[in-house]
């Protein structure tokens, strides 16, 4: 998952997105990865991702963004497409309240296909649609903490939250994988080489961690 380049580290991460048909799924991730939106665009044929880069401690981490490639209108959303994945984003329409009464099947599916623990985020997207919203931001927020998920609302269309959204993400599977490392003899050597500072108090060893500065359930 990580390499020494240069005196450099590197992290890539596969997140996937999830949730119904024409949620924004697409534009959630046009938005953040080219900065894009179209009003018009179509359900998405084939596999198609994107790998965006941020910089987290010094360390270069690439995220390679999955999105659905319009399986979930046949409700074909196979194993393959979770394998690997450490993030994930489950995507409702704040419009569509069956695209939110939908989340608990995607949280289900990403559970039985996942194969390792994931950072999951809830996004209630089309939030510039306030005059026409079937779905409170309260709504999403209970939800949210019921089942353990960062919340945001965010828009494609006008970029609300989009970058944070993705971001949250990253960085919150960059903090468990950080954790995992420190807290395993395994790894100790390797962390040595890739010069992760420990330091010894009382036969207890410590580091120091990046921590986020927004709630698990953060709406702005």
């Amino acid at each position: 998952m990580s390499s020494d380049d240069e005196g450099r580290e590197e992290y890539l991460f596969k997140i996937v997105v999830i949730g119904d048909s024409a949620v924004g799924k697409s534009n959630l991730l046009s938005r953040y990865a080219r900065n894009e939106f179209s009003a018009h665009s179509k359900a998405t044929i084939g596999v198609e991702f994107q790998t965006q880069s941020m910089e987290i401690e010094g360390k270069e981490v690439k995220a390679q963004i999955w999105d659905t490639a319009g399986q979930e209108r046949f409700r074909a959303v196979t194993s393959a497409y979770y394998r690997g994945a450490v993030g994930a984003l489950v995507v409702y329409d704040i419009t569509r309240r069956t695209t939110f009464e939908s989340v608990g099947r995607w949280l289900d599916e990403l559970t039985i296909h996942s194969d390792t623990t994931v950072a999951r985020m809830l996004v209630g997207n089309k939030c510039d649609l306030e005059n026409i919203r079937a779905v409170s931001v309260e709504e999403g927020k209970a939800l949210a903490e019921a089942q353990g998920l960062f919340f945001v609302e965010t828009s494609a269309l006008d970029s609300t939250n989009v970058k944070t959204a993705f971001e949250m993400v990253i960085l919150d599977i960059y903090n468990n994988v950080s954790r995992k490392l420190l807290n395993s003899d395994t790894y100790k050597d390797e962390l040595t080489v890739n010069r992760v500072s420990l330091v010894k108090d009382d036969n207890t060893t410590t580091a120091s961690k990046h921590t986020s500065g927004f709630s698990c359930c953060s709406s702005t």
